[in-house]
């Protein structure tokens, strides 16, 4: 076996063994079979919240333990058929081998960096918000193009994705935008996202053609399922309705049917401005409960996520990334160092390398959190 397909193959059982680690291979068939069971138990579906919860909990170990077992045997198989081909000669037979061996390293590398979101709500569908920053018209149109940025992100994921309120820029752009994105692991995706990003550019609104610096802030939390319960109390909230705009300050409604709810305790505003009044207001309260629920996790991972719970205001010093266009082209997260000079690549939507970046960092700090609290 050539030296490089040995080295595939060692990458695969590395992917394995993360894979095992993650979800505990050695428990897992064992607990599928309890699920299995449980599912056939006609009293479970007394409950039927439970038993969705119990439904969505079995699919998912169901489909680590199957993507577990597929790439085991794929290498299994792959190794057999190179050594049939070695011992008869047969250069095709290795050569599609080999090729399936490369294609099984890629799918394992995926599945592994899948594996990392096992965060409690990482599942979850997501919103996000980006508002502009310091930097007036500027910041207002890189807020759009971190918007354009996002969408092309989640379109290539495969998620849906909902505009829930959006308040155009005086000149251009944005001012703010809020959007809801539906899909697998949306919220894990999209968690590490939450900060300051910082662009700088040759300003397209500058006669002089001078180098800019803009800011926009970007906050993602999870949206919250039924199986987590957050209480409001109706005397902590005060609910307003107003007449959404759409993009140039033209009115999308005659009525005012966009709604405002602030949560007056923590001074959390939310909006919905969808073209019925009480569908916005369910949406926004969907957002007070899942911004409240991202403050608990906050609170909870503090030593890990205190970029959350401490994202400043949109400028100098808080930022996580920087996005430079001129003199030179480069985008670098500050947190984890991770970058690339395919600027117009990211700007597309090409972001899944930062973000795997900052999960691994992630998992490294929880594991170095875990370790300190044995001691």
């Amino acid at each position: 076996m050539r030296a490089e397909t040995q080295n595939t193959c060692e990458t695969i059982r590395k992917s394995l063994k993360l894979l095992g680690q993650r979800m505990d291979w050695e428990t897992a068939p064992h607990r599928l079979e309890e699920m299995n069971a449980m599912i056939e138990d006609g009293d479970l579906w007394a409950d039927p919240g439970r038993a969705q919860k119990l439904m969505r909990e079995r699919q998912v170990l169901m489909e680590k333990v199957e993507t577990y077992r597929r790439i085991e045997a794929g290498l299994s198989d792959n190794i057999e058929l190179i050594g049939m081909g070695e011992a008869e000669g047969d250069d095709e037979i290795i050569a599609e081998a080999e090729a399936a061996l490369k294609a099984l390293a890629a799918e394992a590398a995926a599945k592994e960096l899948e594996a990392l979101l096992d965060g409690e709500a990482d599942g979850n569908d997501t919103f996000l918000e980006i508002n502009a920053g310091a930097g007036g018209t500027e910041s207002c149109d890189w807020a759009s193009i971190l918007a354009r940025m996002y969408v092309r992100w989640a379109e290539k994921k495969g998620y849906k994705v909902e505009l829930m309120a959006e308040t155009a820029g005086e000149e251009a752009g944005i001012r703010s935008v809020s959007y809801k994105i539906i899909g697998q692991n949306a919220y894990g995706w999209l968690k590490s996202e939450s900060g300051v990003h910082r662009l700088v550019r040759i300003s397209p609104y500058d006669s002089a053609a001078r180098r800019h610096t803009s800011f926009s802030s970007v906050w993602v939390y999870p949206v919250v399922d039924d199986n987590i319960e957050i209480v409001i109390p109706d005397n902590e909230i005060r609910i307003d309705t107003y007449r959404s705009s759409g993009a140039g300050g033209q009115h999308v409604n005659t009525t005012d049917s966009a709604v405002r709810i602030t949560h007056l305790p923590t001074n959390i505003v939310v909006t919905s401005s969808e073209k019925s009044q009480h569908q916005n207001r369910a949406n926004a309260m969907a957002a007070l409960k899942s911004r409240l629920y991202q403050m608990e996790l906050d609170r909870r991972n503090a030593e890990v996520n205190a970029q959350h719970a401490a994202k400043g205001d949109a400028g100098w010093g808080n930022q996580i990334r920087s996005y430079v266009l001129q003199p030179y082209q480069m985008v670098k997260d500050l947190r984890t160092g991770h970058e690339t000079s395919d600027t117009s690549g990211v700007l597309d939507g090409d972001l899944d390398a930062f973000m795997a970046a900052t999960l691994a960092l992630d998992v490294a700090g929880k594991s170095r959190a875990e370790a300190n609290a044995e001691v």
